[in-house]
């Protein structure tokens, strides 16, 4: 067996006719290797690309529906507002059962506290809508509540100056190319020195009313909440150093709408004459 494998070999290196050398077949090309198939075909092509919270669709329908709720939120508590303002009886109740305020700022607190803090109820439908329902109608009522001592015209300047100042930074925060988002640390300290400030007048007021100061600490909350009301702003874009994610759509609501709520409420503290 070993000497005719040899012979063989030895006719095919002397080139005789008879013999033939042993090659290898060629691979088969690619129309040979794929005829009669047929390729994949995907008639959606979002099957072919990553799903991807930053993509520009998406972001645009979080934005979307963020300031659909907070539109809803503002015109719930411009009415309540506007009731507790212009009608007399209503003023008149509210003003004589203080008990009410505080039994909404509970609600307010305690609400405030869940959507914030915990993650699974904000993002779970409809709890998180009905937490933020409740949480817009006690703040309402403490907003109106504090707008009913003060003038009919003092209350309707400060929402006209809220309603400027306000579309003014929204505009400044999408068009800027300044990062807010960067400054946690000066927004930090601010609040730190807006914090001891308010525990100074909590024990300086009771004993005299200082005009001068307790404006002072009113600018320095509206310029502090305006800073605030840009910071979450470029949050909801999305595009800078620090995002918020489109499924937090609840909290990105309820930011931005406290940081109208108390902008106005400052305001009101800078330039409301109150009732004789």
């Amino acid at each position: 067996m070993t000497q005719g494998k040899l012979s063989l070999a030895t006719k095919a290196s002397d080139g005789s006719p008879s013999g033939q050398a042993l090659v290898a077949p060629a691979p088969p090309s690619y129309e040979e290797a794929t005829a009669g198939t047929s390729a994949p075909c995907y008639d959606d092509v979002e099957t072919l690309s990553d799903f991807n919270w930053d993509d520009r669709n998406i972001r645009r329908i979080f934005i979307r529906k963020v300031y659909a709720i907070l539109m809803i939120q503002l015109m719930v508590t411009l009415a309540i507002v506007a009731i507790f303002t212009f009608c007399d009886p209503v003023k008149d109740y509210i003003q004589s059962n203080p008990g009410w305020y505080w039994a909404s700022y509970a609600v307010f607190f305690v609400t405030y506290l869940t959507l914030s803090c915990c993650s699974a109820p904000r993002r779970q439908f409809p709890w998180n809508l009905i937490l933020l329902a409740i949480f817009t109608l006690s703040l309402s009522y403490m907003t109106g509540m504090l707008s009913s001592f003060y003038n009919t015209k003092s209350v309707v300047t400060c929402l006209g100056i809220t309603s400027a100042v306000c579309l003014l930074v929204t505009v400044f925060s999408f068009q800027t190319k300044i990062d807010v988002t960067s400054y946690q640390g000066v927004l930090f300290i601010f609040c730190m020195v807006m914090f001891i400030s308010g525990l100074v007048l909590a024990i300086v007021l009771p004993f005299q009313y200082v005009p001068w100061l307790d404006a002072t600490y009113a600018a320095l909350g509206a310029i502090l909440f305006t800073m605030f009301l840009a910071f979450d702003t470029q949050l909801l874009m999305g595009n800078k150093r620090y995002t918020m994610s489109p499924e937090e759509y609840v909290f990105a609501t309820l930011n931005i709408y406290l940081d109208i709520i108390y902008i106005f409420s400052f305001f009101l503290q800078i330039f409301g004459r109150r009732q004789e």
